[in-house]
């Protein structure tokens, strides 16, 4: 066969594939495409960001974030479905309609403006995890150091914001794709520290042992978690927090919060029904 006509065929078949639904998997088998509609909920998350999203030993997406949104799903009768995405690209993925919310410790502040958000409902903090060591114990130690942080997280935030002329007492501040590939780098030597959120300090650290690893006393900074929804959608908005709400007053998000106790989550709980 003409090679030219073949290669013709071949985008003609992938054109039909993509109008009717359909994709290419990466062993190129067939596929049905995920289809988004209102009896699904399609939560946009980093799956390298525990506890609040992560694959556990089994190869399952879990977390504290992911449980909140389980709970709301089946009181709504919903489907959950667990979307993980690039976290560079999570604005593409919402405006595009991909996903539905963003919900996987999302930080409120600094952001106020670029998405519909829920109600608060994490107080988090960040910190420096560093080799326990290191004899790095304080922020002036950190000086001429080599410091990590994941790309677009709060952390970098704080250290390109309020706490600017702290990284530049370092070496070098590097942005990495997740914090796996950051803990990894500090096994090895390739870093000093590590600029993260404290719940995935603790989790990291209760992991991989606190003989290893230990965090700074004194924190970067502070913020709030929310559910980042596109802006317009409110009515999607309004039923999640509804249901949110009611999960709070009778005693189920504090009830998944304990399954995360040993990483500080239900101490950074806010309640939303308090106030009420």
């Amino acid at each position: 066969m003409n090679k030219k006509y073949l290669g013709v065929m071949i985008v003609g078949i992938l054109m039909i594939c993509a109008v009717v639904g359909y994709s290419y998997s990466p062993d190129n088998t067939v596929v049905a495409a995920e289809t988004n509609d209102d009896t699904k909920l399609v939560v946009g998350f980093d799956a390298e960001f525990p506890p609040y999203g992560y694959k556990n030993d089994k190869g399952e997406y879990v977390g504290f974030d992911l449980d909140l949104a389980q709970e709301v799903c089946k009181r709504n009768g919903w489907t959950l479905v667990k979307q993980p995405i690039d976290w560079d690209a999570k604005d593409s993925e919402l405006n595009s309609g991909t996903i539905d919310c963003i919900w996987n410790g999302f930080t409120i502040n600094g952001r106020e403006n670029d998405y519909l958000w829920s109600e608060p409902y994490i107080d988090n903090k960040q910190v420096f995890v560093v080799k326990k060591d290191s004899g790095i114990n304080s922020f002036e130690s950190l000086s001429g150091k080599t410091v990590e942080t994941q790309k677009d997280s709060s952390a970098l935030a704080a250290l390109e914001g309020d706490q600017k002329a702290l990284a530049g007492t370092f070496a070098t501040l590097t942005q990495v794709a997740d914090y796996n590939t950051a803990f990894m780098d500090l096994e090895s030597g390739a870093c000093d520290a590590i600029a993260l959120d404290k719940g995935v300090a603790q989790y990291q650290i209760s992991q991989k042992g606190s003989d290893k690893y230990i965090m700074l006393e004194k924190e970067l900074s502070s913020e709030q978690y929310g559910i980042g929804f596109k802006k317009g959608n409110e009515q999607l908005k309004n039923q999640v927090q509804k249901t949110l709400n009611e999960m709070y007053a009778d005693g189920t998000v504090a009830k998944i919060a304990e399954n995360y106790k040993d990483y500080g989550v239900p101490g950074s709980l806010i309640n939303q029904t308090a106030n009420k």
